[in-house]
């Protein structure tokens, strides 16, 4: 299969943001789409909008620091449209701030929703793509998995694992499978400064409005890595905005 017309693609973190704007780019090239967020009404309108505007996608309202709801997730496109060809790893969060501040519990919903999540979703989808004889996977990290800047070391390191772990895939991956790490740079999305401290948060929000390139501009990665024909593997892809060091 070449393009991206007719592929299956689920895609998680989908009610906005990167996420979003991944649907809405694949689903104008044709892509049948599975849907996965927390957000029920958030997802619902995200797919509401594709079909009102002729695209094809169903919602599936998940976390995917559960394994189930991962296989929800993959169950629900083989079910749909008969198979799954993408997944893209996109669900985040980045709840930055300073290690003095002790914010544990926020240290371990990156670690579950960025490494955990991350296993999750492979855990679900390979066994379908082994079957298929074809699949590929799209995780989405950062630059922050290049370059450490406080107050972002726990955000760093898990984004710096989802690099890691991807590499990993893709050498074990066989000649049948793809494999594509995508990582944003500054991108204009709700999620930046949400559950950081009050200092870290107005600093991130700051540096959002000043330079962040749109979500567009990821999901036109995305598509990119997809649209290849098979045997040509988008093995990683660095997007930020030009001013960004």
């Amino acid at each position: 299969m070449t393009g991206i017309a007719g592929r299956v693609v689920a895609i998680t973190g989908a009610s906005s943001g990167i996420g979003a704007a991944t649907a809405t780019h694949l689903a104008g090239k044709g892509a049948r789409l599975v849907l996965g967020a927390r957000r029920k009404d958030r997802l619902h309108a995200v797919v509401d909008q594709i079909v009102a505007q002729g695209g094809s996608a169903v919602g599936a309202v998940i976390d995917v620091t559960r394994r189930e709801d991962l296989k929800l997730l993959t169950d629900t496109a083989v079910h749909q449209f008969g198979r799954l060809d993408v997944l893209v790893s996109n669900a985040g969060t980045m709840a930055v701030s300073p290690f003095d501040e002790l914010l544990q519990d926020d240290w371990d919903a990156m670690v579950a929703t960025h490494v955990n999540g991350l296993l999750n979703g492979i855990g679900a989808a390979l066994p379908v793509f082994r079957r298929q004889h074809s699949g590929q996977f799209v995780n989405v990290a950062s630059t922050a998995a290049y370059i450490v800047k406080s107050p972002q070391g726990v955000y760093a390191a898990t984004k710096t694992a989802v690099k890691v772990l991807t590499e990993a895939l893709r050498q074990e991956s066989g000649p049948h499978l793809r494999v594509t790490l995508v990582s944003p740079g500054f991108t204009n999305t709700e999620g930046v400064g949400k559950g950081a401290s009050p200092e870290a948060a107005a600093a991130l929000v700051q540096q959002r409005d000043e330079i962040a390139i749109p979500p567009s501009a990821i999901a036109s990665a995305i598509g990119f890595a997809i649209e290849q024909p098979s045997g040509v593997d988008i093995s990683e892809v660095v997007v930020r905005p030009t001013v960004q060091t």
